[in-house]
């Protein structure tokens, strides 16, 4: 890993930490330690996954540790829970402006945090026509990243 991205890693935690402080929460040692690891990983993971990662440094943790933390974390803005590969990943802007387009590639899990009010509130809109609200601020959408589409053509040229 990179000195750079050690660097940006300390800052996003330290950025967290004065979230929770600001909003009187605790960023406890596993919480801190699962946004870690989620940011190191720079892509999205999913539970059990991260749960092998934490017992490698703390042995004993069970699963619903690593579910409290990420609960925690997700209620606080600080990891997104990613339903459309039912994965957790950092969110990379905690402290910036919110986003509400998250783009998951279905391939290697990457994800891009966007922002369009506008298109968001035109889906609400369609939404509300055929009768719902939505259920979060944040949409998800499933699709292949730069590296992945590249690969596709590899393996399957036309």
């Amino acid at each position: 890993m990179s000195a750079r991205h050690s660097t940006l890693i300390a800052e996003q935690l330290d950025t967290a930490e004065q979230l929770c402080q600001q909003r009187g929460k605790r960023l406890t040692p596993i919480r801190r330690k699962v946004l870690e690891i989620l940011l190191r990983q720079k892509r999205s993971v999913k539970a059990y996954d991260l749960l092998e990662k934490i017992r490698s440094v703390q042995p004993g943790a069970a699963p619903p540790t690593v579910y409290r933390a990420l609960d925690f974390l997700n209620e606080e803005g600080l990891v997104h829970r990613l339903d459309a590969v039912n994965a957790w990943s950092a969110c990379l802007d905690a402290g910036g402006k919110p986003h509400d387009l998250l783009v998951i590639c279905t391939q290697c899990g990457a994800v891009a945090e966007l922002s369009d009010p506008g298109l968001s509130h035109q889906l609400a809109n369609k939404v509300a026509s055929a009768g719902f609200v939505l259920a979060s601020q944040e949409t998800e959408l499933r699709a292949l990243c730069g590296k992945c589409q590249r690969q596709a053509e590899l393996d399957h040229p036309h």
